[in-house]
């Protein structure tokens, strides 16, 4: 599987503003079987990114985020680090982090409304017989990334 398979999800949750440089240390030692678990599950490129409000912002792709999250679900390492997480998170009301996620739609992709394929990678073109380079007029119509929809969802691990 390539990253050309992947989809792009974000997903926002609320940290307590006066736990988020310990949510954030946190971050800075997950635990190696953690790490090893969100991989084999299917999570790559994730990232988190904090505001000082505690706005909390989480970007995954994966080929399938139900089967990602399905997959992190059936981990027990991923059961001990929710429960060690949800601390640190407001308006979840009892449920776990991984659980109480609102999912963020996308609105806009450069490399799709340039038509590029593949999230923007491009193929050697620098033979004497490369093509020429798609531009947006020649460029089919594109669909955003992610065909998902603003709500709340589960997730494997998104805290």
């Amino acid at each position: 599987m390539t990253a050309h398979d992947h989809e792009r999800y974000a997903f926002r949750l609320q940290v307590a503003p006066d736990r988020l440089d310990e949510y954030a240390g946190r971050h800075a030692e997950v635990w190696p079987e953690m790490l090893q678990a969100l991989h084999d599950s299917g999570w790559h490129g994730y990232s988190l990114f904090a505001a000082p409000d505690g706005l909390l912002v989480g970007y995954v792709e994966a080929v399938s985020l139900e089967a990602a999250q399905a997959a992190m679900a059936r981990t027990e390492v991923n059961a001990r680090w929710q429960a060690s997480m949800a601390e640190f998170f407001t308006s979840l009301d009892g449920t776990p982090p991984d659980e109480g996620f609102e999912l963020l739609t996308q609105v806009f992709n450069l490399e799709a409304q340039l038509g590029l394929p593949g999230g923007g990678r491009q193929p050697d073109r620098t033979g004497p017989t490369a093509a020429a380079p798609t531009t947006p007029a020649a460029a089919a119509p594109t669909t955003p990334a992610s065909s998902t929809t603003t709500g709340t969802t589960t997730t494997g691990e998104a805290s």
